[in-house]
């Protein structure tokens, strides 16, 4: 019997060398980025292209593709954190991230261009800028959650999320604090999680970088649960994003892709080259 187990154990560990070589993050991205897409009732003839780039992914209406920069999946190493890195990039398409920027870059840009005060001008260009650096940020982190969201629908551990951004290099900020990795964007998918999905938080996720980031938030949890005011003010926050987050995702789906940041800078886009016909 012994013989037999131990026949058993070198036979797994031998096994498992093998499976881990078979296992690559861009081979898993077409067959995970369809089932996110299909359990979320998303167009499901939508191609993923790998990109050795980084690609702003806006919208998918003109050529049906959604970008996946390869330098992100080498902080992968499983079929929920490939599905991390997919459902962000979606999550920015939905929230209509990009669009976003190129409507407040052009409506500023185009009063810069006004201005016959060259400091009013100049003061017009940097507010755009500043604009977009913060509309950036914050996209950024709702991105994240939109795309937990997808994550839970389509099967998937979505605290891969934080693991994944806890690999990616972090800010100077978060070196000075002595912080996680890109620690806001990940307490703000936690704190989503917890609210929302208490259960997915409950059941964990098994790797060392998320325990050494339970450690550390561990203490910031323990303070606000011990305080009512703190308590009562995080609930409501997180009640009013759950609402926020289903209205986007079901505004996605019933104009098929389509959303009032892609319109307002089409609109714009015709006036302006309208005008510059004589």
């Amino acid at each position: 019997m012994k013989k037999i187990l131990l026949s058993l154990f070198m036979a797994a560990v031998i096994a498992t060398p093998a499976f881990s070589a078979s296992w690559s993050a861009v081979s898993r991205v077409p067959e995970v980025g369809k089932q996110i897409l299909t359990k979320n009732g998303l167009p499901s003839a939508t191609e993923f292209v790998i990109t050795e780039t980084e690609v702003v992914n806006s919208t998918t209406n003109e050529n049906n593709k959604i970008y996946i920069p390869k330098t992100y999946l080498k902080y992968t190493g499983n079929d929920n954190e490939v599905a991390a890195v997919i459902s962000q990039e979606i999550g920015v398409i939905i929230n209509a991230n990009a669009s976003k920027k190129k409507l407040v870059s052009n409506v500023t840009s185009a009063l810069a261009n006004n201005f016959a005060n060259t400091g009013l001008e100049n003061t017009a260009l940097i507010a755009n800028e500043l604009t977009l650096n913060n509309m950036s940020e914050k996209d950024q982190m709702n991105a994240d959650i939109t795309g937990t969201d997808l994550m839970i629908q389509a099967g998937y551990n979505p605290l891969a999320m934080i693991v994944v951004l806890g690999k990616m290099p972090g800010s100077t900020m978060d070196v000075l604090k002595g912080q996680p990795n890109n620690f806001k964007r990940t307490m703000y998918i936690y704190d989503y999680l917890a609210y929302n999905y208490p259960s997915k938080v409950k059941a964990g996720y098994s790797c060392q970088e998320y325990r050494n980031f339970l450690a550390y938030i561990q203490p910031t949890l323990d303070e606000r649960n011990a305080d009512k005011k703190k308590l009562q003010k995080f609930e409501k926050e997180q009640a009013k994003l759950k609402k926020e987050r289903a209205k986007q995702i079901a505004k996605y789906k019933m104009t098929n892709g389509a959303n009032g940041w892609d319109a307002s800078y089409l609109i714009l886009k015709n006036l302006s080259e309208s005008s510059e016909v004589k």
